[in-house]
């Protein structure tokens, strides 16, 4: 009974990722989106260097800014369907764990995929 508990905790493996590096990259992307499609609306005396440099790059490089936060989303989507590649290979087959992996990597990126490429699952020994 305790193996069975055990083997279907591992099929449903799930994990939140840490606070900090979650809000590092949803705070990253919200900035990033503002910079793309509402550069008249920032505020840049208010931000210190980072107004002046987000202003510079605004002014001289707002393609390049453009283009970076579109491969970001793409990089998210990229990291999303690898999450669900090792989903299967580490024997999660929980379809509501996938999703929850798909989705939690697809806002958080690494700070979620991470946590899922340190899983190792227990191997059930062959008798």
């Amino acid at each position: 009974m305790a193996k069975s508990k055990a083997s279907s905790a591992a099929t449903a493996y799930f994990r939140l990722p840490r606070p900090l590096p979650s809000l590092v990259t949803v705070l990253g992307l919200g900035y990033f989106a503002w910079v793309v499609f509402w550069p008249q609306s920032i505020p840049y005396q208010s931000l210190g260097p980072l107004g002046s440099f987000t202003q510079y790059l605004v002014d001289h490089h707002h393609t390049l800014l453009s283009n970076g936060y579109w491969l970001a989303w793409l990089i998210h989507v990229g990291e999303s369907l690898y999450a669900i590649v090792l989903c299967k290979h580490k024997g999660i087959t929980s379809g509501r764990a996938r999703l929850l992996w798909f989705l939690q990597t697809f806002f958080f990126g690494i700070a979620s995929l991470s946590i899922l490429i340190a899983y190792k699952p227990k191997r059930q020994k062959q008798t």
